[in-house]
């Protein structure tokens, strides 16, 4: 295995939230769990992007079952640090997910709004079954309720950059979580 270049925390960053071992640990508990769940039943992953991209990688690469891959790229930031209620489909699945067995990997659930909009969209579209796997959970930012089957970690109310997550398109390619600077 090549190891990763040592990485410089950028100054934007005032702390790291959660460690690359951390997430790592994470990433096999949420597979192991999902595993156990689906057993040998062939599921469609779904990733929103651009967020869940590194987490979903990593994630799959853990699961016994047959996996296919798709995504949906959906918006409720813009350049903002808080969510907005205004909930964009940018672009959708590319594949039909009638009588499919679906896990949707996001990356952090904060209001439940972009979440619930893509649920009831996807529900409509008659999946077999209908499961969410995140990496972060802010339980005290939520505004829908939204059931999520896996949970990887809860973490207090800040903007969190790193592992996939960005601010304003940068920081995504840091290996840990790291609270943005206010």
């Amino acid at each position: 295995m090549i190891p990763l270049p040592t990485m410089k925390t950028p100054a934007e960053i005032d702390s790291i939230l959660i460690s690359e071992k951390q997430i790592e640990a994470t990433v096999r508990s949420l597979a192991l769990k999902i595993n156990s769940t689906y057993h040998s039943i062939p599921i469609l992953v779904v990733g929103l992007l651009r967020g869940s991209f590194m987490f979903m990688a990593d994630l799959v690469r853990h699961l016994d079952m047959d996996v296919e891959l798709d995504f949906m790229t959906v918006s409720s930031y813009g350049a903002a640090t808080t969510s907005s209620t205004e909930v964009k489909i940018i672009m959708d699945l590319g594949e039909a997910i009638a009588g499919r067995h679906v896990l949707i990997v996001e990356d952090i659930i904060d209001t439940g709004l972009t979440l619930a909009k893509v649920m009831e969209i996807l529900k409509g579209r008659s999946p077999a079954s209908l499961k969410i796997c995140t990496l972060l959970n802010k339980p005290s930012r939520r505004k829908v309720n939204v059931e999520v089957d896996f949970v990887g970690i809860d973490i207090p109310d800040h903007f969190v950059c790193g592992y996939g997550l960005d601010f304003n398109q940068r920081f995504r390619n840091l290996p840990f979580i790291g609270i943005l600077k206010k």
